[in-house]
C-alpha cells in the first residue's frame, strides 16, 4: 500500500436538485459566479453564497444576519467539529448558502456545509475513480458505523472497519484509518469508505480455512489480543472474537484485566457466530455450571453464613458468598442501635462477616443479607429492661418541632413529646426548655419494639398540677385570673401557672356597675366563680357575670352589717341601695 498515492480531501456541493437547474460549468467558475452575484444582489435567491454576522446560537440552531433585513436558521450541528463542540459565537462572519428564500418562523434556510463543500468534491471524485487510498479521520459514532473526516463527512460503515467484527467503535473515534472510496454519489452527496477493502484479500484464504469450524456451541481455542472497558478480543486465526466481560466470570469483574492479559491463550465457547458480517461471541464462564441455578436451596431464607466483603456504598456492602454469587447488607440491615451512616462505619472490604439470608431472587441474581440479624435484638428486650413507669436518664441527642429524643443507652432513643414536657408552660418548641446535651430524667410511658419506639415523658416527673389545683378548688369557688385570650366564644383565663379556665361568652357581662358597656381586655386580671370543674379532661368552666353578683350580695351584707351596728334599726333594701349609691359618689 505505500505505492499508493495519498490525496488530501475536505468536503462536498450543492444538492442534486440545484445541480440541475444551473448551467454546466466548472466548479471554480461557478464558486466565482456565486460570489460576483452576492456582491451585487438586492434580493438573495436560491443558490447564492452570502456572508452574513452570527446573531445567536442556540442548543438547537444558528441564527445568521446575512443583510437586507434578512436572517436565516442554520442547524447548529453544521458549526460542530469532530469532538462535538461548537466553535462560533456571536458575531462571528461565515460564509452561507440561501438554500431557500421562503421565510418559515420568520427565517429563511441557509447552509453553511454546502460552500464547504464545493472545494473539494472534485478531489472525492479523482479518488473514487482511481481507487486511491485515502486517509479518514474517525469523527463519531454513527448508526451502522463511524462518522469520519476526509474533507468532508464520509460514511465508514462498522462492517468496513476491519475483517474481524467490531462491536465496539467507540474506542476508534480519532484515529487516522487508511480507506478506499467504496460508494461514491455526487447528487445525493453519499460517500462511503471501505478499510476492510484494504485488509480483505490478505486474510481471505485463513478466514474461509475458520469458518468450518465456527460453530456455535463450539469449545475454541485463541489468544487474548487486547483487553477493553468492556472485554476482551481474542485471536482466533483470521477472526476476531469478542469475550464480553459479562460472558467472562459468573462472579463480578471491575475490569477484564482482573482474569486475562494481552497474549493468554484461553480456551472459549462460541456463544453466536454471523459468518456474513464474520462475527464471533465468545464465553468463558459458560463452560462451567451457573451457581444461581440451586442458589435458594443452598442458601435458605434465615440461614448463616459468612462470606467477604467485596466492596461498600452509601447504600450497603456487597459480600461474596463464594465465587460468583454475591449478597448485598443494606444499611438498613447493618445494626440495631448504631446510627449507620455509612456501611464503612462497620465494615471494611476484604472483612469476614457473619450474616443471616433474608432472601434470595434467583431471577435477579439478588441475596440480600443482614448484619444486625446475627445479633439479638436489643429493643426485644427494652420492655423487661425498663418496664412502664421507670425513671430513666439520659442526654438530649436532638430537637425537633414535635419533641426532644433522650438517650436511653447506647443506639436507644426516646422520644419525649412537646405535650410531655411540661405541665405547667405551654411549650410551642422543645429548645425553649431544653438543651442538646443537657441529660435529663424521664419516665418510660410506651414501648413499641416492632417499631423500635420508645416513648417518654418529663413533665410525670412532677405531680399532676390539675390535680392539686381542682383539690384546692371547687365550684362555686370565687378565683382571680387574668385574661390571656380572647376567642367569639369567650375568654381564656390563665388561673395559675399552666392552669387554663374558659369564660363563655355568656357568662360576660354586657354592661357594668354605671351602665356602660363592659370591657376587659387581653392581660387584665379580673375575678371569677368556678361553675364547673373536670380534672381528666383538664377543663374549667368560669362565670364573670356569678362574680360580679357574688360581689354585690357580699357588698350589701357588709352595709346592712355597718348600718345595723351604727342605728340598732332594720335597714330596708331601698336604703341599702341609696347607701350603696352615696358611697359611690364620695
Amino acid at each position: 500500500m505505500s505505492d499508493v498515492e495519498q490525496v488530501s480531501i475536505t468536503e462536498p456541493a450543492e444538492s442534486a436538485a440545484q445541480e440541475e437547474q444551473q448551467p454546466v460549468q466548472t466548479e471554480g467558475e461557478e464558486f466565482d459566479s456565486l460570489l460576483n452575484e452576492y456582491a451585487g444582489f438586492t434580493e438573495p435567491t436560491p443558490g447564492s453564497f452570502l456572508r452574513g454576522h452570527i446573531v445567536k446560537v442556540t442548543p438547537t440552531e444558528v441564527i445568521v444576519d446575512v443583510g437586507s433585513k434578512c436572517e436565516g436558521v442554520i442547524p447548529i450541528d453544521e458549526f460542530r467539529d469532530e469532538w462535538g463542540n461548537v466553535r462560533v459565537q456571536p458575531g462571528d462572519e461565515v460564509e452561507v448558502l440561501m438554500e431557500s428564500t421562503e421565510v418559515k418562523d420568520g427565517y429563511v434556510k441557509l447552509s453553511r456545509e454546502k460552500v464547504r463543500r464545493v472545494r473539494v468534491w472534485d478531489d472525492i471524485e479523482s479518488a473514487y475513480q482511481q481507487q486511491k487510498t485515502i486517509q479518514a479521520r474517525v469523527v463519531e459514532k454513527v448508526k451502522g458505523g463511524l462518522a469520519v473526516d476526509i474533507g468532508v463527512k464520509a460514511f465508514l460503515p462498522g462492517s468496513h472497519l476491519d475483517i474481524r467484527p467490531v462491536r465496539e467503535l467507540d474506542s476508534w473515534i480519532g484515529q487516522e484509518v487508511p480507506c478506499k472510496i467504496i460508494k461514491f454519489h455526487k447528487k445525493r452527496n453519499n460517500i462511503v469508505v471501505s478499510r476492510r477493502a484494504l485488509l480483505e484479500e490478505e486474510s481471505r484464504e485463513q478466514r474461509e480455512k475458520l469458518k468450518s469450524i465456527l460453530v456455535e456451541g463450539a469449545v475454541i481455542k485463541g489468544k487474548v489480543k487486547n483487553l477493553t472497558e468492556y472485554g476482551a478480543f481474542v485471536e482466533l486465526g483470521g477472526i476476531d472474537g469478542l469475550l464480553h466481560i459479562t460472558d467472562m466470570s459468573w462472579g463480578r469483574l471491575k475490569h477484564p484485566s482482573d482474569l486475562l492479559s494481552p497474549g493468554q491463550e484461553v480456551e472459549a465457547k462460541v456463544l453466536k457466530y454471523d459468518p456474513e458480517k464474520n462475527r464471533v461471541s465468545l464465553g468463558l464462564k459458560q463452560l462451567t455450571e451457573d451457581p444461581w441455578q440451586t442458589i435458594a436451596e443452598r442458601y435458605p431464607v434465615g440461614g448463616k453464613i459468612r462470606g467477604k466483603v467485596l466492596n461498600l456504598t452509601d447504600y450497603g456492602a456487597f459480600v461474596e458468598l463464594e465465587p460468583g454469587v454475591e449478597g448485598l447488607i443494606h444499611i438498613s440491615e447493618m445494626s440495631w442501635n448504631k446510627r449507620v451512616k455509612h456501611p464503612s462505619k462497620i465494615l471494611t472490604t476484604g472483612d469476614m462477616a457473619e450474616v443471616v439470608v433474608l432472601g434470595t431472587n434467583p431471577k435477579d441474581r439478588r441475596v440480600s443479607l443482614g448484619l444486625k440479624q446475627a445479633e439479638p435484638n436489643p429493643w426485644m428486650a427494652l420492655e423487661q429492661k425498663y418496664p412502664i413507669g421507670t425513671v430513666v436518664q439520659g442526654q438530649v441527642r436532638s430537637l425537633t418541632d414535635f419533641g426532644a429524643f433522650i438517650e436511653v443507652e447506647e443506639g436507644i432513643d426516646g422520644l419525649v413529646h412537646v405535650s410531655d414536657i411540661s405541665w405547667r408552660a405551654r411549650v410551642k418548641k422543645p429548645s425553649d426548655i431544653l438543651r442538646k446535651g443537657e441529660t435529663v430524667k424521664a419516665v418510660v410511658l410506651k414501648i413499641e419494639p416492632e417499631k423500635q419506639r420508645l416513648s417518654l415523658g418529663i413533665k410525670q416527673m412532677q405531680p399532676e398540677i390539675w390535680e392539686t389545683y381542682c383539690a384546692q378548688n371547687r365550684a362555686g369557688d370565687t378565683v382571680k385570673g387574668k385574661i390571656v385570650r380572647k376567642a367569639p366564644f369567650g375568654l381564656f383565663v390563665e388561673l395559675a401557672e399552666g392552669i387554663e379556665g374558659l369564660c363563655h361568652v355568656s357568662e360576660i357581662p354586657k354592661e357594668n356597675d354605671e351602665g356602660e358597656e363592659f370591657k376587659i381586655e387581653e392581660g387584665q386580671e379580673a375575678s371569677f366563680q368556678i361553675l364547673k370543674m373536670n380534672p381528666s379532661e383538664k377543663k374549667i368552666g368560669l362565670s364573670l357575670k356569678s362574680s360580679k353578683s357574688s360581689h354585690s350580695r357580699k357588698e350589701m351584707d357588709t352595709i346592712r352589717q355597718q348600718h345595723s351596728s351604727s342605728s340598732g334599726a332594720t335597714t330596708t333594701l331601698e336604703e341599702m341601695v341609696a347607701m350603696k349609691e352615696r358611697n359611690r359618689l364620695r
